[in-house]
């Protein structure tokens, strides 16, 4: 299914060039323009960021939105402690959609705490193509449903880079409606809410989350979801996260990254909660849910050019990505992987902070697929 989202962002810069040329310093478009990509403040200083979206997708129509980062350090000592980020998005579309969406990674003081989470409230459609490996894109469903999302990590640091706690997964779809009766009839069409909680184990050595030069991340996750705190449907899930990163040249201009996930859930589980492929991170190409089932194995590798030789802003990366999913471990198979790939082109956004924005185009079965966030994918 092919998607596509325009951003005024770009627009953005090259209207900087010629705002700078003309030297307007009264100018209050200009002023908002250098905030993007202007000076920053010294290192040690919070950033914050926000500016304009404009999307369009078959589902939604025009969209409409407003996209910000704030980015920090504890106590604003940037030689001791890592940059803490906090992302924002909300948007609105002709079809009365619209959606807030929160997403953190926070550290503490010396890395006492570390709090990894993400919030999610939309009214938004969402393809439902049905369970498995082998799925035609003409069974796609369209459902239009509201739903919220929080998950959240509370974790204590253990020993150096290693950090243990609570983890907790509320969902809540509500308002369902299939545009058509739904292969399969999976648990859940009529909507439903869901507590999870657990234990998580997260070895992180990475400095920036939103681009990795050198470093390790790795989560292992159990949750629990039951009646008896609330859930409708009783059933549990592991969660595994592995990611790798290597610089590949002296200057560390290039990087070598890889991702390894898997999803394994057994009970009654909603649709909305099975193991789902796609989306904007991993298996870039394919729509978030494009294939689901209880167990998801999928990685990808990407190789990054942060900036060019040549230039002090612009990259690019090219990337592959590979996953499948199956009803139980052993009925994953290699001969059901799907394979997605692409490039894009990166622009550095805060030089002291090292952060870049991307514009990937990720081509799939399906087709192709277009992305444009703050921060690399993984």
């Amino acid at each position: 299914m092919m998607r596509f989202r325009i951003y005024i962002l770009l627009g953005l810069f090259f209207l900087f060039s010629q705002l700078n040329a003309q030297h307007d310093s009264t100018s209050w478009l200009k002023r908002t323009v250098e905030n993007v990509f202007g000076e920053e403040a010294p290192a040690g200083e919070p950033k914050f960021l926000a500016y304009p979206t404009l999307g369009y997708a078959p589902e939604t129509s025009l969209e409409i939105g407003i996209s910000a980062v704030l980015l920090y350090y504890a106590k604003k000592d940037y030689e001791k402690n890592r940059l803490s980020e906090l992302r924002t998005f909300t948007f609105i579309t002709l079809q009365r959609q619209y959606g807030i969406w929160l997403d953190h990674d926070l550290y503490g003081d010396d890395d006492k705490w570390f709090f990894l989470g993400k919030v999610r409230q939309q009214r938004f459609p969402l393809l439902y193509f049905g369970i498995g490996p082998d799925l035609l894109e003409e069974d796609a469903n369209l459902v239009d449903a509201s739903y919220t999302l929080v998950k959240e990590r509370v974790l204590r640091k253990v020993a150096p880079n290693l950090f243990a706690g609570l983890e907790f997964d509320y969902q809540r779809l509500y308002n369902a409606q299939f545009e058509s009766d739904p292969i399969h009839n999976p648990l859940g069409t009529e909507g439903s809410q869901n507590l999870g909680l657990g234990l998580g184990l997260v070895y992180d050595n990475r400095q920036n989350v939103l681009n990795v030069r050198d470093g390790f991340f790795a989560e292992v996750a159990y949750l629990r979801y039951a009646p008896a705190w609330g859930s409708d449907f009783d059933f549990s899930g592991v969660y595994s996260d592995f990611r790798y990163f290597k610089s590949m040249s002296t200057d560390k201009k290039q990087v070598l990254a890889a991702q390894l996930v898997g999803t394994f859930v057994n009970g009654d589980v909603p649709f909305n909660q099975l193991a789902l492929m796609g989306g904007e991170q991993l298996m870039r190409g394919y729509y978030l849910g494009r294939y689901r089932d209880n167990n998801l194995v999928a990685g990808q590798v990407e190789y990054r050019f942060l900036p060019f030789p040549f230039s002090k802003r612009f990259g690019a990366a090219a990337f592959l990505g590979a996953g499948t999913v199956a009803p139980t471990i052993g009925d994953l198979r290699l001969s059901q992987l799907k394979v997605a790939g692409g490039a894009g082109i990166r622009f550095l956004l805060f030089p002291s902070k090292d952060i870049y924005v991307r514009f990937d185009v990720a081509f799939s079965e399906d087709g192709p697929g277009f992305y444009f966030f703050t921060g690399e994918s993984f």
